[in-house]
């Protein structure tokens, strides 16, 4: 991991200290369910659970000479007990230790991330309802179409990232599973009231069915959602990156004082806690491929996913985590500007306002082909005016399209001065947020508690 872009409280969740600790506290679990079973005498059992301990740094001179962490872990716990270390991993493989363990370390790193989702959809709720009314221009391709409010804009984005919420708390579940099966999950040599008794202890399901391991699908399913999630926080920020460029300024990332955008231009203020946010989605899309990839070990497991978790557990955990807490300041401190936004929409001179006029015509018995042409051979004189540098407004405030469309006589032969100005009529665009808001916010006004 990248201590640049980690937060204390969940990269704590993936040092050594965290792992060994995980890996005891399984261990524990299994003494303890051996002894509701009668195996391990009550003695014995507190002995285990009162005083085994490690110390790191002997487990790292340990697998120097044994080349096996586990084991080495193992001998390092015996160390700090007496003849009752005897019982410690008693009819477990070591798979059985880590791979309940990473669920433990899965299952709180996970919750975490889910607080931090939720933290962004609040941020985001707070703010489409601030900017309900809002009015932009709304773009395809990279186009304006026609008029949206920014309110709309920041509710679809929370719509989306509910979504990935959603996917999480699924992944929380297929995740959140144990095993003490043995070294070929047939319960040879423990049963399976052993592995349930272990699995509640510890707040986990045991897996159904399992081999050596837990089958990597389970993995899989985390990694993807988080991939997923990252592309779409990588889509806010792309957003906000764009209503940052100069030409369009209708949003901007808050700049504090003694900030500095460059070390040649004074005058720079970048984007740049979106562009970091960009590439930090990027590296965890990278981590959902060797996820899938491990899910084909050979027959009962082999050890070829266990170079790729040590990177990808921890760094897609860390991650995203840091990544989700800068999206969140981003949102809540994004600042904005409306007048910038209805300087936009004005600015292709009222050609926003063409599918209005578009459908106005059929319903007084033109088809549809020759009201295409109507408003469309004057949206391109706006076209060429705007390409001269002709105002999009002229002295009276009226636009390039109106002025053509009221000088249109074939036009006015369907349409009155009346009806044409009537349709170029923002609230037209806007009457249906509040119902749009209350299914996404599941209200109708502005109730954010």
């Amino acid at each position: 991991m990248v201590e640049r872009y980690a937060r204390q409280i969940m990269k704590e969740k993936w040092t050594q200290q965290a792992k060994y600790d995980a890996w005891l506290e399984v261990e524990k679990a299994a003494v303890q369910a051996w002894n509701q079973l009668g195996l391990i005498p009550d003695e014995d059992c507190e002995k285990i659970i009162k005083n085994a301990k490690f110390d790191i740094a002997r487990v790292d001179e340990i697998e120097q000479e044994t080349k096996h962490d586990v084991i080495a872990f193992l001998t390092s716990v015996s160390e700090s007990l007496g003849e009752e270390s005897r019982w410690v991993h008693y009819g477990m493989t070591s798979s059985d230790c880590i791979d309940t363990a990473v669920a433990l370390q899965m299952r709180d790193s996970l919750n975490l991330i889910i607080e931090g989702v939720k933290g962004v959809m609040g941020a985001l709720k707070n703010r489409a309802h601030e900017h309900k009314m809002t009015l932009m221009v709304g773009r395809s391709h990279g186009i304006h179409g026609e008029p949206i409010t920014f309110g709309l804009v920041l509710a679809i984005w929370h719509d989306e990232i509910k979504r990935s919420l959603e996917n999480l708390e699924h992944a929380l579940k297929v995740i959140s599973v144990g095993k003490i099966s043995g070294a070929m999950g047939n319960f040879a040599h423990a049963p399976l009231e052993l592995e349930e008794i272990v699995c509640k202890e510890l707040g986990l399901k045991p897996a159904p069915a399992s081999n050596q391991v837990i089958q990597r699908d389970r993995y899989a399913q985390l990694m993807n959602a988080l991939a997923l999630l990252a592309s779409s926080c990588e889509k806010i920020a792309i957003a906000i990156r764009h209503y940052q460029r100069t030409e369009v300024y209708e949003a901007e990332e808050f700049f504090s004082k003694g900030q500095k955008g460059s070390s040649a231009m004074p005058h720079k203020r970048n984007p740049v806690l979106t562009e970091n946010i960009t590439g930090l989605c990027r590296m965890i899309r990278s981590f959902a491929m060797p996820a899938m990839e491990n899910v084909a070990l050979w027959h009962e497991r082999d050890i070829s996913h266990s170079s790729v978790e040590r990177f990808i557990l921890p760094d897609s955990f860390v991650t995203t985590d840091f990544m989700l807490s800068r999206l969140k300041g981003v949102i809540e401190k994004l600042v904005v500007y409306p007048e910038n936004m209805m300087k936009n929409l004005n600015l292709t001179g009222g050609l926003v306002f063409s599918q209005r006029i578009l459908l106005e015509l059929p319903a007084l018995n033109v088809s549809r082909e020759d009201a295409y042409k109507i408003v469309q051979r004057n949206a391109m004189k706006v076209w060429a005016d705007l390409q001269k540098g002709k105002p999009a407004l002229n002295e009276k405030g009226e636009s390039l399209f109106l002025q053509n469309l009221l000088d249109d006589e074939e036009l006015r032969k369907k349409l009155d001065e009346e009806h044409i100005r009537a349709c170029f009529d923002y609230a037209y665009y806007t009457k249906n947020v509040d119902k749009i808001f209350a299914r996404v916010f599941g209200e109708s006004h502005d109730d954010r508690s």
